[in-house]
């Protein structure tokens, strides 16, 4: 017996070395297996060649599946016994209360057996993942010793216990750890007093400590006793040892506990050198206890303990009743930023104790909630260390973050049907958005009226889980839903549906206007849904993603009316459009600023700033702007250029009924709402409303609106300290939209510039002064010119601000505030334009650094290189200053200011600087040119052997981060060609031009790398690169990477994919007896079975039809070639099935038998394992090809294969459906013979169908797909089941009529050669190579011969001369020749089919040339193919054939070049042959494409070749005459009708790229070649269609020059698109196929039609505008009045449009835009909008005008540049091409 192992019951051990095992004291054998260790790819010569990398990475992942299973395995000793416990457990993941999940019953009980004890003795050394040991080595050699358990991996726990290592396994623990007493090494002679400096070793551990105590045996050690009672998993499991400092942190003083003593233990712990640091870095965390125990319950522990380590992974690491956390968090009391990180940091380690320690998810998808709830209640904790301002600034940072995420690209939070853990690269979002859901969460539930929201929801949901009321201390989202529900009374499942399990943000848009009638505001309210709007056409995404389309709910909006007094209103939101009519309370108008209280606000104001206190609390109802002692004096105002409201403005803002509007006022939505309201109302919401967020979407709104006024508004806020220092440091940064040339840049620093100074030495006690402090330099690097540069006075400024700096009398550290101006130095240096912008323009000039940029650059880097130098002799905070100089130097280099040189950043890459410096190093050197040999071997040396994890991980995954960044920085060129295009194809003046559609962008960058030489070529990394990924001790997220960098650069070998076999067992199947024994059995079976009609489903030969011709329908093969000719089988195998051509001596003795007088007996022939139960080969053919078409289908996804229940997570369905069926089983029934007949066949897909239905919900994805599946088959089937009646009618009714009118005996005429009997050559030369004549008649009517029947003659394949008699040869049945032909009236059936056939033939071509003189020939035919009257049984064979590669292939050429054909003849009296085609352009199988007919003429021996074009006339009244063909000719082709003069001449060279276009598409496969009727399952097509079409004859005929003009064959195109519509039903495949070709082909034609300048001519016209327009600072010059729109309101002309009509109205701009994007198709049409455009200035404003006049001189100065520019070409022209050759691309991108 053993112990399973898997995830839920067994034990993972990975990485440790197990000695011995123990199941309740009896010694137990084991089996310890770690895939991961012992992992290579393939033998070891091939191990290390790195092109086997594929190989390597599918035995990783069989090494992580068999890892999940489990490592360890214990054999139960036979003495242990299991006994069953009296009571069931249940098991977790089946809860009433967890998230239901898909076809899944509700709960399910496991039974539980008595606990068993297990002793594991094993050893751990040298750790890869779960434990780190840090150590002083040579670069650090001050590093003190300690070690602690490590989160370095998702299954970290097993790499240092042998556990079952899963969150929801919980138990109690005991600790028994021991140390060494001291690490330092002591000296036996010194007494304990003499070794009091030395630090003791600690151990701190999850749970309590019990005792610590000396070792019994050394008194050198230590021994430390931890419990935990708690039940806890073993991933929260975490120790550390060490020489740490302990600081205890105090109780708070609070009246009901003075002592403390009911307040948990907290301490905190640190490594020798941080005691300074330690206590200030955790001085909020009792605060934080205290809230937190208070809010929302005890805490679930006894004590909380945090301790700081060093080269730790992560940031934190919370396990029970512990956090390890990074040094880097400690701070001192000089630090303002690292302590807000670090207060945030640690209150969301205090807070996950609750949430995420003691509760965890109920499963994976429950993560959000966990996750949400413990940054929720760290965020409420902030509100009060911090205030509400900034807890409500924080969350609208967050929103606006989660609104330009969350557009698509990212799940829901919530997806009950995802199994797994969250993706790393979605977690940062779910965490950002979880805590936002809830607090819009606790909006709603507040606004019930019956609840405080969430605040009295937690508590009951922590104290359940203390209580032991939540099982197993899992919550659900169901169950969190549900306790909301019963405390607050509202129902949260639409909010649920929404927010939670629903992705995507809503956007909305709002408009205000007042009806004065209504006394109303009319709001009208349009809502999108980005994130549905991006998924709309993609089916799968929706399903996956669950974007909401529309959310409703209800929105707060407040009003603040025209006394001031805010007014609520709620919209209830339930349609995406509608206007409502909010009711308005105040009867009188807005407040005028000349009035009385606006004079008293002033009063008031300066009181206020005199010092009055009274006068300063009544200005809670007065602007915040007012006061300020600079807006006050008249010189001030005119230095910063203080802009005021015009009488305009303030008649406006009289008119104003209403101050402001705010939407959404409560925060109640995770949305984008844009408001339209006039400027002044954004200013007075700015200035007069006290929310944060109100503000702050006001700044917003304002800086979209650069106007004097707002600069002027957004200033003072600035400049007021009144505002909360973040909105007024977003303030700064949005007047960087108002600095700009309309607004002579104005900005809040102009003073600043005025002259050279020296600042002033730096004081940061006012925390909110920094930090606007730091946001105004960060905005003034902003600023910039039209060119892109930043001012030079800027520059310089931000220089003396470095240079000056001084930070002697601050109590604060400046080390982030000179971060925060070498960054802004960077940015301000570099210029926004882009390179090439001016390239084609001679009078632009070109972005090139002048003596002044040289010279401002220098400077700058001289300050940053010595701050960088300061910072080694004086270190900042975690060397920040060094950090931001290598940045700005990674800045430099890549915008080519400066050289780009790997040995800037090299020697800070080595071991022995800060961390987070060499990190910074990596980057900036991966940005170089880093992948030279040398530096290639260092880097992955770092990778495999650097002490620092975080270092190589960071290292590994920026290492294919940087190729990536590289190539498309252009550091890797594939070709000058292409990059010569873009350069002609980019002007640098105009917006960027939309690129034509190219390859992939990953794909080309692929290429680009492969190819490099240094890099997809280094020899380096081809020789290191599998060493490195086989190591036993790499780490495993290194190891992931470089296999994805070896995706990238290396070339996989070539392997055969993998095939999956499965074996059913067939029926059982008659085997063939020998000969003898079957020639009795067919005596009996013709007894039984000659009556019967239909064939027979036996493996006999049938009887029905006469003797000398047989029906096709028969079962057994016609012709059993010899087992030597495999070619032959496998041609013959689905077109024609004969008798064996060797003969024995036993069939000849069986045709001696009395017999019925017509019946024949043949050797039983092998029947097709398929057809084993009797179904006849139309029905099998038929099943063959449902089947394929089904499993084409794209609802037939989930149907192809058996449901598994643990793959496709449906455990019960055995239980609900007890004969499971699926597509694969039917093929594989079919082919193994277990179906008698189609009737079968569909019964079983039905059965798949209703099982299907029966599991599934309706409505489910299963059961929806299932239906769509069902229709299409029943619409198919019925096509098929109808064909196969019609046939067997048709039959039937030829079969009485034949025997109703009986064939007439066969006159004297000359027979078709037959072979002679042979007997040394074998059977198969002469069945190769001779042609066929198969005929088939449908009656059953039979020619009498007065000899016995003893074979069955049929017509073959002749070679040579008619033999005079025919003998039967004595030699064995393999070298046996075929028998004779037989003359049995074949002949005249034939000659009179072919009779028929040619008549209509010359009918039908007579007709058609009548018809369609005008039109080109289509399809490849000369006219349409007539209907076939009565479908042969080889028709309805060739519908239900499944595929060309089942079909017959054609046979080898023969010595009379005659091919083989097969002619259907249902009966004597009617025959309706299809006529042939003309080959196909493309191949097409060879049951479609029918071959020369061999034709034998009465009164020849030989066959004659009849081409397909031929229309011999033969009379149809005699059988015997000849028939006289008539010379082949080809009809002359019509001459096409005349071109019109709009038409447009073909283009080959544009039809082909169209063509290909389509081509290429995967939806054109159906019309790449013409329609087959019989092929395609279509019988009908060619009666509906009068003219077929498809793009391979289209391509034919583009090739033969048959297209005069585009417009034919556009023509052509549209022909397939209206021939498939007219066919086909709706919201068909073949429709949806159409609708994609005919876009594509749209898109493409337009592209193909349309009339563009010459490259030349477009050239020369933008010249001419470049040198109108050249002169823009002239205010006069000549076209200064056309260079823009005229707009009306602006220029004060409201009647313009009026005169002159909006459609006609140009200027320079316009017509620039239409040159630019190729509106214009000739020279003509431009001067034509040049002249309009002057028409139109001298209509509107007279010729005596000034603008008339301007327009004169305008008018002449074209004319003089397009003469000159004439001229030019001319000259050129005439110089025979000797000046600058045109770029070959140009054409393409002009």
């Amino acid at each position: 017996m053993f112990l399973s192992v898997s995830e839920n019951t067994g034990l993972t051990c990975s990485g440790t070395a197990i000695h011995t095992v123990t199941v309740a004291g009896h010694q137990a054998d084991f089996t310890h297996v770690d895939s991961l260790t012992n992992i290579t790819a393939g033998a070891s010569s091939e191990a290390l060649d790195c092109h086997r990398h594929p190989e390597l990475k599918r035995k990783l992942y069989s090494a992580l599946q068999e890892g999940d299973e489990g490592e360890l395995a214990i054999a139960i000793p036979k003495e242990v016994q299991l006994k069953q416990s009296s009571h069931m457990a249940t098991d977790v993941v089946f809860s009433e209360v967890a998230t239901p999940e898909p076809q899944t019953p509700g709960s399910q009980s496991v039974p539980e057996f008595a606990p068993i004890t297990i002793n594991i003795a094993y050893s751990l050394r040298n750790p890869v993942d779960g434990f780190e040991f840090v150590l002083p080595t040579d670069s650090y050699p001050y590093r003190v010793p300690h070690a602690y358990t490590t989160p370095s991996s998702p299954d970290a726990a097993r790499c240092w216990v042998p556990c079952v290592d899963n969150m929801w396994e919980k138990c109690t623990w005991e600790f028994e750890i021991v140390v060494p007493r001291y690490l330092e090494e002591q000296d036996p002679s010194q007494d304990d007093e003499e070794q009091s400096d030395a630090i003791p070793t600690l151990v701190v551990c999850s749970g309590e400590l019990v005792e610590q105590v000396a070792h019994p045996w050394s008194s050198n050690k230590t021994i430390f006793l931890f419990s935990q009672t708690v039940l806890t998993s073993v991933q929260h499991i975490a120790f550390a040892a060490g020489p740490f400092h302990l600081h205890t942190i105090p109780a708070d003083n609070i009246a009901d506990d003075v002592s403390g003593a009911s307040q948990p233990l907290m301490y905190a712990f640190c490594l020798p050198g941080h005691e300074n640091t330690l206590s200030i870095s955790t001085a909020t965390l009792r605060q934080a206890m205290s809230f937190y125990s208070t809010e929302f319950g005890s805490y679930p522990f006894g004590s909380y303990k945090v301790i700081f380590v060093d080269q730790l992974p992560t940031q934190r690491f919370d396990s029970s009743t512990l956090s390890i956390v990074t040094t880097d968090l400690l701070h001192g009391d000089d630090a303002i930023e690292q302590a807000l990180e670090t207060r945030h940091s640690l209150a969301h380690a205090l807070a996950c104790q609750w949430a995420g320690i003691n509760i965890l998810p109920k499963t994976w998808s429950d993560t959000w909630l966990v996750n949400g709830l413990g940054f929720y209640i760290t965020g409420l904790f902030l509100r009060k260390l911090l205030g509400n301002n900034e807890y409500r600034f924080r969350l609208k940072k967050d929103m606006q973050r989660i609104l330009e995420l969350d557009v698509g690209s990212m799940p829901p939070i919530c997806q009950p049907q995802v199994l797994e853990p969250p993706d790393a690269a979605t977690l940062p979002f779910l965490n950002m958005k979880a805590p936002l859901v809830l607090h819009i969460l606790d909006r709603r539930l507040g606004k019930s009226g019956t609840s405080l929201g969430l605040s009295r929801v937690l508590p009951k949901l922590f104290l359940s889980a203390i209580s032991g009321e939540m099982q197993n201390n899992a919550l659900s989202t169901h169950a969190f839903l549900r306790l909301c529900r019963k405390v607050s009374g509202v129902d949260p499942r639409s909010f649920a549906e929404q927010w939670i399990y629903g992705s995507g943000c809503p956007s909305f848009g709002f408009s205000a206007t007042f009806n004065r009638k209504k006394m109303a505001v009319e709001i009208t309210m349009r809502q999108d849904a980005p994130a549905y709007k991006a998924m709309e056409n993609n089916e799968v995404s929706k399903v996956l993603m669950k974007p909401v389309s529309f959310f409703e709910g209800q929105m707060t909006i407040r009003i603040h009316e025209a006394d001031g007094t805010p007014y609520e209103h709620v919209l209830d939101i339930r349609t995406p459009f509608k206007r409502y009519e909010v009711p308005f309370n105040t009867k009188y108008k807005r407040v005028r600023r000349n009035t009385k209280r606006y004079l008293a606000r002033q009063a008031a104001a300066q009181a206020a700033a005199d010092g009055d206190t009274e006068a300063a609390e009544a200005m809670g109802m007065v602007d915040m702007g007012f006061g300020l002692e600079v807006w006050e004096k008249e010189q001030e105002r005119e230095n910063w250029k203080v802009a005021d409201w015009t009488e305009e403005d303030e008649g406006t803002m009289s008119g104003a009924t209403y101050e402001w509007i705010r939407m959404d006022a409560d925060f109640e939505w995770i949305a984008n709402v844009q408001f339209d309201q006039p400027d002044f109302m954004w200013v007075s919401q700015l200035q007069r409303d006290r929310d944060v967020v109100a503000q702050l979407e006001a700044i917003h709104a304002l800086a979209e609106k650069p106007t004097a006024i707002v600069s002027s508004t957004l200033t003072k806020t600035v400049l007021v300290s009144n505002y909360y220092f973040r909105i007024r440091s977003e303030a700064a940064i949005a007047l960087v939209s108002c600095a700009i040339r309309k607004l002579d840049f104005l900005d809040p620093n102009q003073d600043l510039f005025a002259h050279t100074y020296v600042p002033k030495p730096n004081e940061f006690s006012d925390f909110g002064e920094y930090f606007v402090r730091k946001n105004l330099i960060n905005a003034i690097s902003r600023i910039r010119f039209e060119n892109g540069k930043s001012p030079s006075v800027v520059r310089q400024f931000l220089i003396d601000q470095l240079r000056y700096n001084d930070n002697t009398a601050n109590p604060y550290s400046d080390g982030f505030y000179i971060c925060t101006i070498i960054a802004a130095a960077a940015s301000a240096t570099v210029s926004v334009a882009p390179p090439e912008r001016g390239e084609l323009l001679p009078s632009e000039v070109r972005n090139e650094q002048n003596a002044e940029d040289a010279e401002l650059l220098k400077q700058s880097k001289a300050e940053v290189d010595r701050y960088r130098s300061m910072d080694r002799l004086i270190p900042s905070l975690h060397n920040c200053v060094t950090i931001a100089a290598l940045e700005f130097h990674m800045v430099l280099g890549i915008a080519s200011l400066i050289p780009n040189h790997p040995r800037v950043f090299f020697p800070l890459t080595r071991d022995g600087n800060y961390t987070q410096v060499r990190i910074a190093a990596f980057d900036g050197l991966f940005l170089t040119k880093w992948y030279t040999p040398s530096i290639m071997r260092y880097v992955l040396a770092v990778m495999a052997n650097d002490a620092s994890k975080v270092i190589r991980r960071h290292v590994a995954r920026s290492l294919c981060q940087s190729l990536v960044l590289l190539a498309q920085m252009g550091e890797m060129k594939s070709s000058l060609k292409e990059t010569e295009s873009l350069l002609i194809e980019e002007d640098g003046t105009l917006p960027e031009k939309t690129k034509e559609s190219k390859k992939s962008e990953l794909d080309a960058i692929i290429k680009v790398l492969r190819k490099d030489r240094e890099v997809g070529k280094n020899e380096a990394l081809r020789e290191f690169l599998m060493p490195i990924a086989l190591a036993p001790d790499v780490d495993q997220e290194v190891r992931w990477c470089l296999l994805k960098l070896a995706d990238i650069l290396i070339r996989p070998v070539e392997e055969a994919p993998p095939t999956v076999k499965i074996h059913i067992p067939s029926t059982p199947v008659i085997d063939v007896a020998p000969q003898l024994s079957p020639v009795k059995v067919q005596v009996k079976a013709v007894k039984a079975i000659k009556s019967v009609n239909p064939p027979p489903k036996s493996p006999l030969t049938s009887f029905n039809p006469p003797t000398k011709l047989r029906l096709h329908a028969s079962p057994i093969p016609d012709s059993l070639p010899p087992p030597t000719t495999s070619r032959l089988e496998s041609t013959k195998r689905n077109v024609a099935f004969n008798a064996s051509p060797t003969l024995s001596k036993n069939k000849l003795k069986a045709s001696k038998l009395p017999k019925p007088a017509h019946a024949q007996i043949t050797k039983p022939a092998h029947v097709a394992k398929a057809q084993s139960s009797g179904m006849v080969i139309t029905d099998l053919r038929a099943c063959r090809n449902a089947l394929k078409k089904l499993k084409a289908h794209k609802s037939a996804f989930v149907f192809n294969q058996p449901v598994d229940p643990i793959r496709d997570h449906a455990p019960n369905y055995f239980d609900v459906i007890k004969n499971p069926m699926d597509l694969s089983t039917m093929g594989a029934k079919l082919e193994e013979g277990m179906y008698k007949d189609r009737a079968a066949f569909s019964a079983d897909f039905r059965l798949m169908i209703s099982n299907a239905k029966m599991y599934n919900i309706a409505g489910s994805y299963v059961h929806n797909e299932a239906i769509n599946l069902e229709i299409f088959f029943e619409k198919q089937w019925a096509i098929i089941s109808k064909t196969l009646e019609l046939v067997n009618n048709n039959k039937e009714k030829a079969q009485r009529s034949a025997a109703a009118a009986p064939l007439p005996p066969p006159p004297q005429r000359i027979l078709p050669p037959v072979p002679k009997a042979f007997s040394s050559p074998p059977p198969a030369a002469a069945a190769t190579s001779r042609p066929t004549i198969k005929l088939k008649v449908g009656s059953h009517a039979r020619v009498a011969t007065p000899e016995p029947v003893a074979v069955k003659p049929r017509p073959r394949k002749i070679k040579g001369p008619e033999p005079s008699s025919v003998s039967v040869p004595d030699a064995g049945p393999v070298d046996a020749p075929p028998p004779p032909y037989v003359d049995d009236g074949s002949h005249d059936i034939l000659q009179e089919v072919l009779a028929i056939e040619r008549e209509k033939d010359e009918k039908r071509h007579r007709f058609n040339l009548d018809k369609d003189k005008d039109k080109p020939i289509v399809n490849g035919t000369s006219g349409k193919r007539k209907k076939v009257d009565v479908l042969s049984e080889d028709d309805i064979l060739a519908l239900a054939t499944p595929s060309k590669k089942e079909r017959p292939s054609p046979p080898a050429p023969s010595t009379s070049g005659v091919g083989k054909v097969k002619l259907v003849v249902p009966s004597s009296s009617k025959v309706a042959v299809p006529s042939t085609s003309k080959p196909s352009p493309t191949p097409i199988p060879s049951s479609t494409s029918k071959p020369v007919y061999p034709l034998h003429k009465p009164k020849k021996d030989k066959p004659v070749d009849v081409p397909p074009s031929d229309t011999p006339r033969a009379s149809i009244k005699g059988k015997e005459k000849e028939v006289t063909p008539v010379p082949a000719s080809t009809p002359p082709a019509p001459r096409p009708k005349a071109t019109p003069i709009s038409a447009t001449p073909i283009n080959e060279k544009k039809c082909k790229e169209v063509l290909k276009a389509l081509l290429k598409l995967p939806d054109a496969g159906i019309f790449s070649r013409p329609v087959d009727p019989i092929a395609d399952g279509c019988p009908t097509y060619l009666e509906e269609i009068a003219h077929p079409m498809d793009f391979g004859t289209v391509g034919t005929k583009l090739t033969q020059n048959k297209y005069i003009t585009m417009e034919d064959f556009g023509k052509d195109i549209e022909l397939v698109f209206s021939n498939c519509r007219q066919f086909n039903p709706p919201a068909t495949f073949p429709i949806m196929c159409t609708d994609i070709c005919e876009r594509v082909f749209k898109k493409e034609w337009m592209k193909a039609m349309e009339k563009k300048l010459s490259w030349m001519e477009k050239r020369g016209l933008i010249g001419v505008m470049t040198s109108l327009v050249k002169d823009p600072m002239q205010q006069f010059s000549s076209s200064w009045v056309f260079r823009e729109p005229v707009d009306p309101v602006a220029l004060g002309i409201p009647t313009y449009f009026d005169v002159i009509p909006k459609k006609q109205a140009r200027d320079l701009k316009t017509i620039r835009q239409k040159l630019d994007g190729d509106k214009y198709d000739s020279v003509e049409g431009f001067t034509a909008d040049i002249d309009l455009m002057l028409d139109n200035a001298i209509t509107f404003n007279t010729l005596q005008s000034e603008v008339g006049r301007i327009a004169v001189n305008v008018r002449n100065k074209v004319n003089d540049l397009m003469e000159s520019w004439k001229a030019g070409s001319s000259k050129k022209r005439k110089d025979g091409d000797k000046g600058t050759p045109q770029p070959t691309k140009k054409v393409k991108f002009g």
